[in-house]
């Protein structure tokens, strides 16, 4: 009989391996399962406040961002590695940290595009039993627990996102970024839908939901497509940088007492 702990559910990689594990630490399994004894509820919202103070006093000198989201499963030799790649340059040259996942696939070409023209490349990994490793272009990573944790942090320090070709995890982020834009959580920051062909079947789905009125004309318009990263970057300069006026901050002080001390690259935060 399979346990709790080993159980698999999902379908096959395209490399034959498996996704949609259960992940291995229980805490992560029973948090959403129901009450739990009060001493134990209270030790995980414990652990989840300093993971939230981890991020937030890693990330608080990263500079003004772009997040990069994707599939972690192209590899070098695909397309949509090498245009993930280039964004990532496009984004670094104009004075941007690029931010990822921190992972294998889009998230590692576009931190390597940042590293290719001497930007900065930040990673906010995820514990997974799979595809949980940083990539190997990273300046500065953290890795979180928590996926809702991680998602805080890739929003939060972004005045633009970049969303190339993906699966559940980026189609989740599409959806929650564009919802804080709709509801006025976060600012109307531009999103960048790379691969018109890819994202056919979602404009298409957009636009069903529109005749419906399920969401706004005003909803779509957010959500730029295109193939170039001419375009691309026009539209992120545009919007990010002229109208929120954006321009790069002066260093932070670090506070000694808080533990805020430089560390070499290539690190964990």
């Amino acid at each position: 009989m399979t346990t709790p702990a080993t159980k698999r559910v999902g379908s096959a990689a395209p490399d034959g391996s498996r996704w949609g594990k259960i992940p291995p630490h229980e805490h992560e399994i029973v948090l959403l399962e129901g009450p739990d004894k009060r001493r134990f509820e209270l030790a995980r919202a414990v652990r989840i406040f300093l993971e939230f103070m981890h991020g937030f006093r890693a990330l608080h000198f990263v500079g003004p961002c772009v997040t990069v989201f994707g599939s972690a499963r192209f590899d070098e030799k695909h397309a949509n590695y090498e245009l993930a790649r280039e964004m990532g340059r496009r984004i670094a040259s104009a004075g941007f940290t690029v931010m990822t996942g921190g992972g294998p696939g889009i998230m590692e070409a576009a931190n390597r595009g940042a590293k290719d023209v001497g930007g900065r490349s930040i990673g906010c990994n995820i514990v997974l039993p799979k595809e949980q490793k940083p990539n190997p272009y990273l300046d500065r990573w953290l890795t979180f627990r928590y996926f809702f944790v991680r998602k805080v942090m890739l929003v939060k320090y972004s005045y633009a996102f970049v969303v190339m070709p993906g699966g559940f995890g980026t189609m989740d982020e599409i959806f929650e970024t564009a919802t804080l834009i709709q509801t006025g959580k976060i600012k109307n920051f531009p999103i960048v839908m790379m691969g018109i062909a890819y994202w056919k079947p979602l404009r298409d789905l957009l636009a069903h939901m529109v005749a419906m009125r399920t969401i706004d004309p005003d909803d779509v318009e957010r959500l730029v497509f295109t193939d170039s990263p001419d375009e691309a970057m026009d539209v992120i300069n545009r919007l990010a940088t002229a109208q929120f006026g954006l321009k790069p901050r002066p260093k932070a002080k670090r506070r000694w007492f808080l533990g805020e001390r430089e560390r070499p690259a290539t690190s964990r935060i």
